[in-house]
């Protein structure tokens, strides 16, 4: 099958202002009907994520140097009962304050499988940051059954339409990740990045959308269009990812798994991902912020296509900020859904080009 690949685009640095220039936002110069639609997706979808705010009343576990970098454990909460563990290995050396990059990890991942990636983000002169996603690591309680403590969870959302571990807690777990950083002293508030990797990508470009803070972006094998899936027959390798708990609640709901229960479920454990929140509404809300997408151009679970209708909707904002080249399209040749080392220091080298770590 022919693949064409995107070429990728030789940015320039810009000032760490100009990237805070968010749509809406302080600085922003886009147009006012522009700025109105971002601005009103941008608040319906943290009204839908909005809980009561807790004191974040940090703690650090334990710090360890190891191969040149110091490595600290922290937790902070969230929201109340929800403390947040985070591991953080930044350069020994050296004071003041630095460029930041959170990483999110996967389905099934923890914080400590983000830790070579942090290693390496803290080699290049940034202070890496993880946290253990809800229900994963150490948030994942023990229970007895066939399901894990996430697709338990993402089960009992669907039966209530409580919590919202599919993607939004964590959001809101990004957010507040945010605030704890802006609280160092060895951060700069101005330089934070955002990452993630499949599930983790998906969180990325949600919270990029509705969070100005975050200054430059890279959704790893997770930008999708939920609707596009939907419509074409797509969406069963992506609910894969979900398999126990979709085929629990399509059991108990008497109902056949396919395109109809689907938009069904999602809607009911994350509403409006598959519409009024799906990729084409939520990419445009990054711009003018860098934002590299990184994809498979054979990954059945964040299909091609349902990128490019993703890329179709932010692209015409960026140009209107005069801001296109900070829009780009990784693609991984011959690749699913996974990452390769070329994807890994193209992401490495975009927070290199914005964020400027200083040389260590």
């Amino acid at each position: 099958m022919q693949r064409t690949i995107w070429r990728e685009i030789v940015v320039l640095l810009l000032p760490a202002s100009t990237l805070l220039a968010a749509v809406g936002g302080p600085g922003s110069v886009a147009p006012r009907g522009v700025q109105d639609d971002a601005a009103q997706v941008r608040a319906a979808f943290l009204r839908a994520i909005d809980r009561p705010r807790v004191p974040l009343t940090p703690t650090v576990s334990g710090s360890t140097v190891r191969d040149g970098v110091l490595e600290e454990r922290v937790s902070f909460f969230a929201e109340a009962g929800q403390p947040v563990p985070a591991l953080i290995i930044k350069p020994r050396n050296g004071a003041g304050r630095r460029p930041a990059v959170i990483s999110l990890h996967g389905t099934g991942g923890t914080k400590e499988s983000q830790a070579g990636r942090l290693r390496e983000l803290a080699a290049r002169g940034f202070v890496g940051v993880a946290i253990d996603g809800r229900y994963h690591g150490e948030r994942a309680p023990r229970i007895e059954g066939p399901l894990s403590p996430y697709e338990d969870a993402i089960l009992r959302a669907f039966k209530t339409g409580r919590e919202r571990p599919f993607l939004y807690d964590t959001v809101w777990d990004v957010m507040r990740t945010l605030d704890y950083l802006q609280s160092r002293d060895d951060v700069d508030p101005a330089r934070i990045g955002l990452m993630g990797i499949s599930k983790g990508g998906m969180e990325t470009y949600l919270a990029a959308a509705v969070d100005p803070r975050i200054a430059a972006a890279v959704p790893v094998i997770g930008v999708q269009s939920f609707r596009w899936a939907l419509d074409h027959g797509a969406w069963d390798s992506r609910a894969w990812t979900l398999r126990g708990a979709v085929e629990a609640a399509a059991t108990g709901a008497g109902e056949r798994i396919g395109a109809p229960f689907m938009r069904k479920f999602y809607e009911r454990v994350a509403p409006g991902v598959h519409d009024r929140f799906d990729g084409p509404a939520m990419l445009p809300l990054v711009a003018p912020r860098p934002l590299l997408v990184i994809n498979g151009d054979s990954d059945p679970r964040t299909p091609i296509a349902g990128v490019r209708a993703c890329l179709a909707a932010a692209r015409p904002v960026y140009d209107r900020l005069g801001a296109a080249e900070r829009l780009v399209l990784h693609l991984q040749p011959d690749t699913g859904h996974e990452v390769t080392p070329a994807a890994e220091r193209a992401a490495a080298d975009w927070f290199v080009r914005w964020l400027k770590p200083a040389s260590n």
